[in-house]
């Protein structure tokens, strides 16, 4: 794969901020802008000089720092074109299945609304490495705020059939509270079992649990799984269709 330069850290109580970095061409982009003094001090960790802002919705803990990274930087922001008017500082936006350039790379735009009506991913397939924001965790999804299940799930499964070998970086470090919810719906899975006893112990000595992979989550996060008959079985919903399976898990996460 291309040489594309990653950087994750924490933002906020528990964001993830996220650079990347094309050595090809220098240029270097911040995923959402969810805290100012974190990603100023990447950057001065890294020498890297911010050229762009790739914003996946509109939520506050992923714009706040728009306006005043823009302005330090001369940085230009991309966002979801039918959340413009929410977005601070928005210069270009972007819709399902647009393709745009990030130096030497190219950026495919995936809508996938649910969390938000507007919410989009940013998948570089040279890279293979998708930016999910809200809408694909480790072990689970964002809650449905302004979508609907249904749309949520066809979201999930536009992103579950990218290649398994792509890298996920989500935006959130919720990894430990999914995987103790996760075995409650899949509790015969052994891949899952193993990986929430592996990601309790990454918790305990401070280790990130981001980047995840398409292939780890199509095995083990119940959200992309409603399909799978041990899954209904547990739920007790053999016979009802995939969204109403996975409605029923979200509803089940969202008073966990």
């Amino acid at each position: 794969m291309a040489n594309l330069q990653i950087e994750l850290f924490p933002c906020r109580e528990d964001n993830f901020g996220v650079l990347i970095h094309d050595p090809q061409t220098g240029v270097t982009a911040s995923i959402d802008a969810p805290e100012e003094a974190p990603i100023v001090e990447a950057l001065n960790r890294t020498g890297w000089e911010l050229n762009h802002i790739l914003i996946t919705h509109h939520h506050y803990d992923h714009v706040e720092a728009n306006s005043v990274l823009k302005a330090k930087y001369r940085a230009d922001i991309t966002g979801p074109a039918s959340e413009a008017d929410k977005i601070p500082g928005i210069d270009r936006t972007v819709r399902d299945g647009d393709s745009f350039h990030f130096g030497s790379f190219s950026v495919e735009v995936i809508e996938t609304p649910g969390h938000t009506l507007g919410h989009v991913c940013y998948y570089i397939p040279d890279a293979a490495v998708l930016f999910a924001a809200d809408t694909l965790f480790a072990l689970g999804c964002g809650r449905v705020f302004e979508g609907t299940p249904q749309q949520m799930h066809h979201a999930l499964q536009k992103l579950a059939a990218l290649p398994g070998e792509t890298e996920v970086y989500f935006g959130h470090e919720y990894t430990e509270a999914n995987a103790r919810f996760a075995v409650t719906i899949d509790p015969e899975n052994a891949a899952l079992v193993q990986r929430a006893s592996e990601i309790q112990k990454m918790r305990a000595a401070g280790i990130a649990t981001c980047p995840t992979t398409i292939e780890a989550e199509r095995a083990t996060n119940p959200f992309l799984r409603a399909a799978d008959p041990a899954v209904r079985a547990n739920l007790g919903m053999e016979d009802a269709d995939d969204v109403a399976v996975f409605a029923e898990i979200r509803k089940r996460k969202d008073n966990f």
